[in-house]
């Protein structure tokens, strides 16, 4: 990882702890990573969750089965997504999520902070600009 080479495990655990880097072993049963075009499934899988300032990264290790992209379980859970999508949008097709973010930032009501979102066409760092 830092060039360790045949670095005693326990000495670097040690370092990293001293770094403020935490390192977690997960039990992960499978991962899937979705592209454009495939899907990556990771059935026999080793996950690490490394935790650095807030940061957290994860390692995947295993061997992939590859699989075209838009398979049956694919399709359902893009359908699923897409309705969760439609739902959290109102009518001006800001996402609720982006005018309570706005909102918050600015120190203002949801009334606002959506009608700066509509005014700036959705970039949210030019709706806040504008409010403050």
């Amino acid at each position: 990882m830092f060039g360790g080479g045949g670095m005693n495990p326990r000495k670097m655990k040690q370092m990293m702890k001293q770094m403020g880097i935490d390192v977690t072993e997960l039990d992960a049963e499978e991962v899937v990573i979705r592209t454009g075009d495939e899907e990556l499934v990771f059935s026999d899988v080793q996950v690490t969750r490394m935790d650095a300032q807030g940061q957290e990264t994860y390692q995947v290790v295993g061997d992939p089965e590859h699989r075209e992209a838009g398979g049956a379980a694919g399709a359902v859970e893009a359908g699923e997504e897409a309705a969760e999508a439609e739902e959290s949008t109102e009518s001006g097709g800001i996402p609720d999520e982006d005018v309570e973010l706005v909102a918050q930032r600015a120190g203002v009501g949801k009334d606002a902070a959506r009608e700066a979102l509509e005014d700036a066409d959705g970039d949210l760092a030019a709706a806040i600009a504008s409010l403050e």
